[in-house]
């Protein structure tokens, strides 16, 4: 008689088990961020806001008498028209960055997101990708469709638009990162306090309130470090992004004292990358510290 070896539960062979990548969980992000009614809303309204402006100023360049003014003068005009909504954008953006991850904190759904990636760190850095990627694309096609329109405008008043201008595109540029760099900051605020209302109110102060404040202390204080404490603050180094300068004069800045920190493009770049470093790296270790 042949014997027969009765199977094991054990030499059953193990279920394939699916992975987690970091890949995955942008998908799962973007789903949840073009899901949201919020955002279609606010993506529209800036798109708006920007172009609305941008159209806006164009009808009122003549009031620049541009005729007189040199080429280089009139592309700063340009640059200004494409941008005038930009501050405004931000504030949209701002408010964008903030509700996507206050809401999840709100309803509760940030707990299905943390068992689904118990590491945390994963989900929260994914989220500030996908809303940070997201800003900068659309609101630089709304920055372009803005010069497309005041192309056709500016003409009307002796305003020539040179196409070939890469100061003009940096400033395009500049702008669109702008919005970008000033919604990751919200989206930083907004994990940090959890709160949706606190973390608008945070937002909206930044992009705002705090630039008037600083300024009215430079009108009492009239030292180097002020204007250089001015200088640095997030929505100022943004403005910097999108300055077109003309023969070393600035669009935006106001006059400063010798001493006083100027900020390039460049530079600015690396003030907003510090902002974002520091107050995203204390989201990441206050999400990582926290109970849900």
């Amino acid at each position: 008689m042949t014997a027969t070896t009765p199977t094991r539960h054990g030499d059953r062979p193990a279920r394939p088990t699916s992975k987690l990548t970091f890949g995955g969980v942008l998908r799962s992000e973007v789903i949840k961020l073009r899901t949201l009614r919020s955002t279609w809303w606010c993506l529209s309204i800036m798109v708006v806001i920007i172009v609305g402006f941008g159209a806006l100023f164009a009808f009122s360049a003549g009031l620049f008498e541009a005729g007189q003014a040199s080429s280089e003068q009139q592309q700063q005009i340009v640059a200004q028209s494409v941008s005038v909504g930009v501050v405004f954008g931000q504030l949209v953006a701002s408010i964008l960055g903030v509700l996507v991850i206050t809401g999840e904190f709100g309803t509760g759904m940030i707990r299905s997101t943390f068992s689904t990636v118990p590491k945390r760190l994963p989900a929260v850095i994914a989220k500030l990708v996908v809303i940070a990627v997201t800003l900068f694309v659309v609101s630089l096609v709304a920055l372009v469709l803005t010069l497309l329109i005041n192309s056709a405008i500016l003409p009307s008043n002796d305003i020539t638009v040179d196409f070939g201008d890469g100061a003009l595109w940096r400033s395009v540029i500049g702008a669109a990162a702008s919005i970008a760099f000033t919604g990751m900051i919200a989206f930083s605020l907004g994990a940090i306090i959890r709160n949706g209302a606190g973390a608008i109110a945070a937002a909206v102060g930044l992009v705002f309130v705090l630039p008037i404040i600083v300024q009215i202390f430079t009108a009492f204080v009239d030292a180097a470090w002020v204007y250089t404490l001015a200088e640095i603050i997030p929505p100022n180094a943004a403005a910097r992004l999108y300055d077109y300068v003309v023969s070393g004069q600035s669009a935006m800045a106001l006059p400063s004292p010798d001493g006083a920190l100027v900020l390039e493009p460049w530079s600015a770049l690396l003030v907003l990358i510090g902002w974002v470093v520091v107050l995203f790296g204390l989201a990441l270790a206050l999400v990582k510290r926290r109970d849900v």
